[in-house]
């Protein structure tokens, strides 16, 4: 399992794409474009005049579509998800796990030129066979990462106010927690039951020592680090949520005031 370092500073598990994985997805990938061509080019070979200046020109066009022009637009359309990849479940992505740009795909589709096109997919299956995390040359130049996104990341349980702590939480000024902080109590509670025990109660310790400092008063005595962290996030949610849905309802009756016609002039009736 690799990790992902977003701009906050937060690891994001994410699984590399395997070479096997990416070259069928390519395969696809290839297959559709030669449909497409040929559905564009034997229409258009017939209409155009069979000259040898007229064929050096529509081969260079179609030469230039094919390698550059509708993988960089695909790519940027999709936001890394071309129909093969989309079928495999694979996205490429920024290695800061953002969605690529037309300058990353505009990069990658220029080095595939050489190492798909011109080698047949030799070097680009070699460097991604070796690299890491999968990474062909083009990926490399533009700062792109291949991942799964389908079947990478296990539906967590929700989250459950333990009943021992749910009077003390309902009266508790717990303030907003920084999200990194949130996030890590997460997907610690998400994995608790996998992880070693000397490392559970260690990781648990510490995160319940960072969440009290947004927490008055403390829990009674005793009370286990992940019961009191499980009670936090719980308790944030349904806080967070309860202020959402109050401000959904204000926006809607002032929006409602706002449509009204002014000093009390009754709406028309259709």
């Amino acid at each position: 399992m690799d990790g992902i370092v977003i701009g906050e500073g937060v690891v994001l598990d994410a699984r590399s794409t395997s070479s096997p994985v990416r070259l069928l997805a390519a395969l696809i990938d290839l297959a559709l474009l030669a449909v497409v061509v040929l559905a564009i080019l034997v229409p258009l070979t017939s209409v155009l005049s069979t000259t040898e200046h007229t064929a050096r020109i529509t081969a260079v066009v179609v030469a230039a579509t094919i390698t550059v022009i509708l993988p960089t637009t695909v790519d940027t359309l999709t936001r890394g998800r071309s129909l093969g990849k989309l079928a495999l479940g694979i996205r490429i992505v920024r290695d800061d796990g953002g969605p690529i740009v037309f300058r990353q795909s505009l990069v990658r589709a220029l080095v595939g030129i050489v190492e798909l096109w011109l080698t047949l997919g030799s070097v680009a299956l070699i460097t991604a066979t070796v690299h890491p995390q999968g990474k062909r040359v083009g990926d490399i130049l533009a700062g792109t990462y291949a991942v799964r996104v389908r079947g990478s990341a296990p539906r967590r349980a929700p989250l459950m106010m333990p009943p021992m702590l749910a009077g003390w939480a309902h009266s508790a000024d717990i303030a907003r927690l920084p999200d990194g902080l949130a996030l890590s109590a997460r997907q610690f509670l998400g994995r608790s039951g996998n992880l070693h025990p000397t490392s559970r109660v260690q990781l648990g310790t510490r995160l319940s020592g960072e969440m009290q400092q947004y927490v008055n008063p403390l829990p009674p005595p005793g009370t286990h680090p992940e019961a009191f962290l499980a009670a936090v996030l719980t308790e944030r949610r349904d806080r967070e949520l309860v202020a959402l849905q109050r401000a959904r309802h204000r926006d809607a009756v002032e929006a409602t005031q706002l449509h009204r016609l002014p000093h009390g002039i009754p709406d028309p009736v259709d």
